[in-house]
């Protein structure tokens, strides 16, 4: 046996109750931001499955603000269970003597975590109408925890909104690549900051994907490694954002309304659930996870981490913000599609972008397993993402510049007019309700998603918009 498989087997038999024998340890994931095994144990004659959660490479890491660590992360589930909420229990949280890093032993609890699956398997038929209230009564549960009684308050930052909302600003605008639609939205957010004194655990990751469901209701909430005390309102908006419905319709996960959700809270908690208030953080969801996305790009071009995903992922801020479209300046737009010129190159560009495409997707994936395979596959979505574009050829940010060269009464470049108008839209210089600057926004930004990613959900929204006195 491996001398890891010896280690985990001191670890466990000494500190797991009625633990005789560690049978098998099985590595589940890659681990970028954890470690996931399945440890096969015998207690009381009987095989068992646990779980363990440690640090990348079984390092020690120290706690910050905004990833308070394993130990705590162990903490905040134990003091969940205490609360109601449906949790693992915890058997061991590792210590240096144990030798194995950061890291908790935990019950392991068989369910399903796919979002995609929840909002669309048959075997969750039942339970999906009754999912958003669970939710609320959940999320009441969390947000009434003792933070000084269980310990939770020094272990954790404190994110106000406006601090919230002033620490993405700041990241978006290290990045220097303007996307006027995120300005937009970041003035929004500014002109509509909830007043509130309620501050209390905020779980900050709740959605489809991040708990355990069975047929019969949730079984266990996991993932609470960005966990921190903040308005609690964020965990009601985080789960309505339409980047996890999962290509559905119904607002909170893809599988629920939001009165369910807000009658569920509001039967746990007794307090009335504000719906702008809640809009507040779902707008900031879709804002959080543009700026995000763009991260992922700049993660690419500066380093370490290189991979084909991440400026794939980068691509996805488009999807983001017509979001933000949607929840703040809905409206009638139109979409640019290609003249149908012929290349007289022989080959085309499409030619060989479409050869290269399907060798990754009918040869390359064929023969390969694993993160490979999937990386295959962000491969050839890329390439989709490129023949659409050069389907236009540059059509989009032809007309985006035609209509900023109006709007400003100039001949400037395209790039510096979008700096222009983040610029003014993050001043003030430009009114929110400037209906020339909404049309450009939206008319941009729909039909830049249609070439990152022509079937999201978000587009179709978009395009299905319906006049209001209709």
């Amino acid at each position: 046996m491996s001398d890891f498989h010896n280690q985990v087997a001191e670890v466990v038999t000494r500190s797991v109750p009625g633990c005789s024998e560690l049978i098998a340890v099985e590595r589940l994931s890659g681990g970028a931001s954890q470690e996931t095994y399945r440890l096969k144990v015998r207690m009381a004659g009987s095989e068992v499955l646990l779980a363990m959660r440690r640090a990348p490479g079984g390092e020690y890491l120290e706690p910050l603000p905004a990833h308070p660590g394993l130990a705590v992360e162990a903490l905040l589930m134990q003091s969940a269970k205490q609360k109601g909420v449906p949790e693992p229990e915890v058997y061991h949280v590792l210590t240096r003597e144990d030798g194995l890093g950061d890291g908790f032993i935990m019950e392991w609890i068989e369910g399903e975590a796919l979002g995609a699956r929840i909002t669309r398997d048959p075997k969750f038929e039942a339970v999906r109408p009754k999912l958003a209230f669970e939710c609320g009564k959940i999320l009441a549960q969390i947000h009434a925890i003792d933070l000084d009684a269980t310990g939770l308050r020094p272990k954790l930052g404190v994110l106000t909104p406006e601090v919230f909302l002033d620490q993405m600003l700041e990241r978006y605008e290290a990045y220097q690549e303007p996307q006027p639609m995120i300005d937009y939205a970041g003035r929004w957010l500014r002109d509509h900051l909830p007043q509130t004194d309620r501050l209390t655990l905020v779980h900050n990751d709740f959605r489809a994907g991040n708990f355990m469901l069975q047929p019969d209701g949730i079984v266990a909430v996991l993932d609470w490694e960005v966990a921190h005390i903040g308005d609690p309102m964020r965990d009601l908006g985080w789960i309505c954002t339409n980047s996890w419905r999962f290509g559905q319709d119904l607002p909170v996960g893809g599988f629920g309304d939001y009165q369910d959700l807000f009658d569920g809270y509001e039967s746990e908690s007794g307090i009335r659930v504000d719906p702008e208030h809640v809009k507040f953080w779902e707008v900031f969801g879709s804002f959080w996870w543009a700026i995000g996305c763009l991260g992922m790009a700049e993660h690419y071009r500066t380093g370490p981490d290189q991979s084909v995903e991440r400026p794939a992922i980068g691509r996805r801020t488009s999807e983001c913000q017509v979001d933000c479209v949607n929840l703040l300046i809905p409206g009638a737009v139109a979409l640019l599609t290609p003249d149908g010129s012929e290349s007289l190159d022989m080959p085309s560009q499409m030619e060989l972008l479409t050869s290269v495409r399907d060798y990754l997707r009918e040869d390359a994936m064929v023969n390969l397993t694993g993160r490979s395979q999937f990386l295959a596959r962000v491969a050839g979505n890329s390439l989709d993402i490129v023949m659409r574009e050069v389907a236009l050829e540059g059509a989009h940010q032809r007309q985006e510049l035609r209509r900023l060269q109006a709007y400003y009464k100039t001949k400037d470049s395209l790039k510096i007019l979008r700096t222009r108008l983040s610029d003014e839209l993050r001043n003030g210089h430009v009114r929110l309700d400037d209906q020339a600057v909404q049309a450009h926004l939206r008319a941009t930004v729909v039909n830049q998603v249609a070439i990152d990613q022509p079937k999201y959900s978000g587009l179709r929204r978009a395009m299905q918009w319906i006049p209001q006195d209709l």
